[in-house]
């Protein structure tokens, strides 16, 4: 070591000689202390301790704007995340809350509006509404697989129009009502339009037939029975939907 590395050293070992000394006098008697005694992150062990989880308060890609409209007490939320404003695809993600916490559950593919969404929907715009509307009636063509909502069976009512592809005859084998422009507490198919035709309505969640919808967002049948299955009133499921630009604004 050159010299002037030795002064430098001795000039350290001066001040932490001074500095524990200053240490030891606070104390009163002076401890001697071995690097075995000294305790390590986790506790004797040395093992570190694990990174605790950190769970959402609120779901994944809903901004602060969108999320203040979702009612208090809502223990269900699907939200559905749209590719793009004039895109027909996207996903549902179903989220439960345990304690004060957000729970992803499950996700599915899903179709909305041949033209996308829209924050001011219209009757016949091809668009699915954005925004936050609960979940409170179901029915279909199908018997009812075992839903706490309320349920309408009936095959006329349910039945796809016969003019329709024969890959939508099936899309209404399970409905979910969503609330929007619509008396809550009626069958899904009650044509009440409390904002005015204008306004369109019937936005239900139903089973998919592989492209857009006229405004419904449609899932694979499986998810319809499960969500049916699922969701519980006493939960106050909503669904959060629209594309992923608004659903953070």
């Amino acid at each position: 070591m050159r010299r002037g590395g030795v002064r430098r050293a001795m000039v350290a070992m001066t001040a932490c000689g001074f500095f524990l000394t200053t240490l030891a006098a606070c104390g009163g008697e002076r401890t001697e202390v071995r690097h075995g005694d000294v305790p390590r992150p986790g506790g004797p062990s040395g093992s570190a301790r694990p990174t605790p989880t950190v769970k959402p308060a609120r779901v994944p890609g809903v901004g602060e704007r969108m999320w203040q409209r979702v009612p208090a007490g809502t223990r269900q939320i699907l939200t559905v995340y749209g590719d793009g404003k004039n895109s027909p695809d996207g996903t549902a993600v179903l989220y439960e809350k345990h304690g004060n916490a957000w729970q992803r559950v499950d996700s599915w593919p899903t179709h909305n509006g041949k033209q996308g969404w829209s924050t001011d929907h219209r009757e016949g715009d091809e668009r699915s509404p954005v925004g936050v509307f609960t979940l409170s009636d179901a029915g279909g063509l199908l018997d009812d697989p075992g839903t706490r909502f309320p349920y309408t069976q009936d095959e006329e009512a349910f039945a796809s129009p016969y003019y329709w592809d024969e890959a939508h005859w099936h899309d209404f084998d399970y409905v979910i009502a969503i609330d929007y422009n619509r008396r809550t507490g009626t069958r899904p198919d009650d044509p009440t339009r409390p904002l005015g035709q204008r306004k369109g309505g019937g936005i239900w969640l139903h089973l998919d037939h592989g492209d857009g919808t006229l405004g419904c967002v449609s899932l694979p049948e499986s998810a319809m029975e499960y969500l049916l299955r699922t969701l519980d009133p006493k939960d106050k499921p909503v669904v959060v939907m629209g594309d992923k630009d608004d659903l953070k604004a």
